[in-house]
């Protein structure tokens, strides 16, 4: 599938580009993770600073994870922005779970503005030593003597 490109999706990115970039904040996703294996068990730090604790949601269908946040604006009378920049409304953002993980004992919790996953890995998926049997001594055939 091909695709198109628009140079005028993100006019700010654009002006950057031009005149070189004026501002100091970074560009960053907005949902930065870190996602790391520890053991039987992988954990994914996802920063959500400013959501609303009661919005944050996580599902999983499909082998597809769902983490979806919101920001609230603030909406108070008579108030006149000077730099309005922190983003807000609903965030979400997917990854494609592999095989092998234990989807039905995902935990999750959210503190001072991480939301923090532990996926533990599947039995089934763990490495684990296999025995090999031995036989307990050679056996001899004897072929008898016929006359």
């Amino acid at each position: 599938m091909a695709t198109r490109m628009f140079p005028f999706a993100d006019p700010t990115r654009l002006m950057d580009e031009v005149f070189g970039t004026l501002r100091d904040a970074p560009t960053v996703a907005s949902m930065p993770m870190d996602l790391y294996r520890t053991g039987d068990h992988y954990l994914l730090n996802i920063d959500l600073p400013g959501a609303d604790p009661g919005s944050v949601d996580v599902a999983v269908e499909d082998r597809t994870l769902t983490i979806r946040a919101e920001r609230s604006a603030r909406t108070e009378p008579d108030v006149q922005w000077l730099a309005h920049e922190r983003p807000t409304g609903t965030y979400v953002r997917q990854l494609n779970l592999g095989r092998g993980l234990a989807l039905d004992r995902i935990e999750a919790s959210y503190s001072d503005g991480v939301l923090s996953l532990t996926i533990p890995v599947a039995e089934e998926a763990k490495p684990r030593k296999i025995e090999i049997q031995h036989a307990a001594s050679p056996t001899s055939i004897t072929a008898e003597a016929s006359h």
